[in-house]
Parts: C-alpha cells; sequence; structure tokens
C-alpha cells in the first residue's frame, strides 16, 4: 500500500488536478472538467472544500465541494448551472449544504479506499461547519449498458433496490447516500445521454439555528 497523504488544494497542485480529471473521464466534454484556471479559482475561493490526495509528489484522488442552498421542490439543474464559473463561482458560505462538484481516483489507483477517505473528509468538513448535508450529481457509469432496455430513473432505482450493481452509484449508497432522483442534461456525455442520479446525504448532527 503507498503512502498515501491528504490535503487541502493549493494553487501549485492545479495543473495536476487538471491532468486528473482528464485521464479519468476521457468519454466527458472537456468543458465539463476542471482545467487548471478552474482549479487556480478553486484555491483561491474555497480551498476548504477541496481535498486532494497524493502519493509522494503525485496527485491520485481529489474531491471539490461548494456552499449553497438547495431547493429540493425545484431539483432539475446542471452541472455548470449550479456551480456558476469555473464550478466554485456559486459558492455561498452561509450556503446550508455541500455541493459535491467533482470527485475522482486516479485509475491505477483505485479500490485502495482514497474514495472513501475523500467523502469522509468532506463529512467532516459539513459536521464542522453544522451545514445541512451533501448533495451531488452521480454519474451513473453502467447505465450505458442498460440504456437501451430502461429509463435512467428505472436504472438508478434498480442500482438503489441492489437489483444492479453501478460501480460509481452503489459506492456512493455504501457511503451512506440516498437517491432523490435522476438529473436530465445533467453533464455532456454520449455514454449516459447526460443522466445523472441526485443523491444525498443529511448530516445527522446538524442543528438548525435560529
Amino acid at each position: 500500500m503507498p503512502e498515501l497523504d491528504y490535503s487541502n488544494l493549493t494553487a501549485d497542485l492545479a495543473e495536476q488536478c487538471a491532468a486528473l480529471e482528464s485521464r479519468s473521464f476521457p468519454h466527458a466534454d472537456p468543458s465539463d472538467l476542471l482545467d487548471a484556471d478552474d482549479l487556480l479559482a478553486y484555491a483561491e475561493t474555497f480551498p476548504e472544500g477541496f481535498f486532494v490526495c497524493r502519493d509522494g509528489d503525485r496527485v491520485v484522488g481529489q474531491a471539490g465541494g461548494i456552499y449553497l442552498n438547495f431547493d429540493f421542490a425545484h431539483p432539475q439543474h446542471t452541472i455548470s448551472e449550479i456551480t456558476g464559473e469555473h464550478q466554485c463561482g456559486n459558492h455561498d458560505p452561509l450556503g446550508e449544504w455541500y455541493y459535491g462538484t467533482d470527485i475522482v481516483v486516479d485509475p491505477a489507483y483505485r479500490r485502495q479506499g482514497i474514495g472513501t477517505e475523500l467523502y469522509r473528509l468532506r463529512k467532516d468538513l459539513v459536521r464542522r461547519d453544522n451545514k445541512r448535508g451533501i448533495i451531488a450529481g452521480g454519474h451513473i457509469h453502467g447505465f450505458e449498458h442498460h440504456k437501451t432496455a430502461m429509463s435512467a430513473a428505472d436504472y438508478v432505482k434498480r442500482v438503489a433496490a441492489g437489483e444492479l450493481y453501478d460501480s460509481t452509484l452503489t459506492f456512493q449508497l455504501d457511503n451512506g447516500f440516498e437517491v432523490r432522483g435522476v438529473l436530465e442534461n445533467y453533464i455532456v456525455d454520449e455514454s449516459t445521454d447526460g443522466w445523472s442520479a441526485l443523491i444525498v446525504w443529511e448530516n445527522p448532527e446538524f442543528e438548525a439555528t435560529t
């Protein structure tokens, strides 16, 4: 097992983090991925919400997010609409929710607990700052193999019920998230036709303030 180090994003890691995005999501529209300029903006706007995993000097995992308010009565949105410029432009320090904008582990480092640790760091931040929880658009990687037979909503429902396995969504459910619906045209991705799952983790320690 490698010696892994976890820290918050700093400007000097921007190029490496952008390269990790590109090699981990080869089928995604590049405009939906974080580039070096986005990461530099993130490092200035809300570095506390962006976690980086390194093996020595090599970035092998990362997870970003911003604080915002969310209207569950009107949940449909795209990643660019809800996050704003550089995927962090809509960060609101007073926002009630942590919105996960990005999580990725280097393909060569998967199944080593990095994703679980990144989620733990996010949850710890949410608890410390007394936020309601975490919201994200969960990628449904396996949907491409079922989309001719069922809708995205049916696929997500069956994954949540344990009837189908999805490498990303199943992992998120195992980490305490719940499915709250599906998001249409969330990202540009031919393999999933742009669909994602709306997932939520509620902070059990949240205390409402008057």
